[in-house]
């Protein structure tokens, strides 16, 4: 007897569909140009192989059975599906990825990654978008790993030759605080000695080997690690410790009086925030890639990275 593999397929599946269109077996067979047993043994087929009736037959029509009218419902998306990957495969051969994956560190606006995401979907690519939620020197281990294409918010330099890399734009960092933290009120600048005696709160470095990277830490003193830079906002706003933050994602914050920015010894925090993504030899970017590239090229599009983000 043939699996259920042998028999289920597109063409026996389209039978199905014009058996139900036309209302019976004969009407499917003068619409298909074959004789009616001939149709009739292909259902037959089907039934044995699946061990169930796909029709009743105790009247003239061919009325479907419940288990008829399931596979006819899921033959009907299995062959849209069909025609789906035909048509991708197709654009995939004009030189489209099948799929791009972006690592995206928690220093970047999601939002403007969104409106990209939604932009380049407009084109009615065959490319699949992945992001990659990373942090730190995660963002360009993702890169360096294969395990992404298109890196955004690289803070480090990469040796690797396969990887090329441009400037976002410069990221300014301030120390702040809930104004019901201890420190809200202390006496500036703050010096190390006052600041080691509470809570830091610091984001956790998603790189999957080595000891990753930390910032602005002092030495015993207690840390409250976070996954995501917007976590850190969150847990210094709860007044749960203290850190240094980007202006841009407090600055709302700030500015309603919920974090108060205090003055430290150290000097201000500015950091290089950059794009990266890698490049196949001999080959050039994919069509997907190069899209991205491209919107990357505009200093609005660069700005929207690092500064657009929702203040209360």
């Amino acid at each position: 007897m043939a699996s259920a593999r042998d028999v289920l397929t597109p063409d026996a599946l389209a039978l199905l569909q014009t058996i139900a269109q036309t209302g019976s077996f004969a009407a499917a067979a003068r619409s298909l140009g074959v004789v009616p047993s001939a149709l009739t043994y292909r259902v037959r087929q089907l039934e044995d192989a699946l061990d169930v009736l796909l029709y009743d037959r105790s009247s003239r029509q061919a009325r479907l059975t419940e288990a008829g009218a399931e596979l006819l419902r899921e033959g009907a998306r299995l062959l849209e599906e069909i025609d789906a990957v035909a048509n991708r495969v197709k654009r995939v051969a004009t030189g489209w990825e099948p799929q791009l994956t972006i690592a995206v560190d928690s220093i970047i606006s999601k939002a403007t990654v969104m409106e990209l995401c939604a932009t380049f979907f407009t084109l009615n690519p065959p490319t699949r978008i992945k992001l990659r939620d990373e942090t730190l020197s995660g963002t360009l281990d993702a890169l360096i790993s294969g395990q992404a294409d298109l890196a955004l918010g690289v803070t480090e330099a990469s040796t690797n030759t396969g990887i090329h890399s441009k400037p976002l734009g410069d990221v300014s960092f301030v120390y702040a605080v809930a104004p019901h933290h201890p420190l809200a009120n202390a006496s500036e600048p703050l010096k190390d000695e006052l600041v080691r005696q509470h809570r830091a709160v610091a984001v956790a470095d998603t790189i999957t080997r080595g000891g990753g990277l930390t910032f602005g830490l002092l030495g015993g003193q207690d840390v409250f690690t976070v996954a995501t830079m917007q976590d850190k906002l969150d847990a210094q706003l709860r007044g749960l410790g203290s850190g240094f933050v980007p202006d841009s994602m407090a600055r709302g914050y700030i500015e309603t009086g919920r974090l108060v920015v205090k003055k430290m010894e150290r000097p201000q925090r500015l950091i290089r925030v950059n794009y990266a993504w890698r490049s196949v030899a001999k080959s050039s970017p994919g069509r997907a890639l190069q899209w991205w590239l491209a919107q990357l090229e505009s200093p609005t599009t660069r700005m929207a990275l690092l500064e657009r983000y929702r203040g209360v």
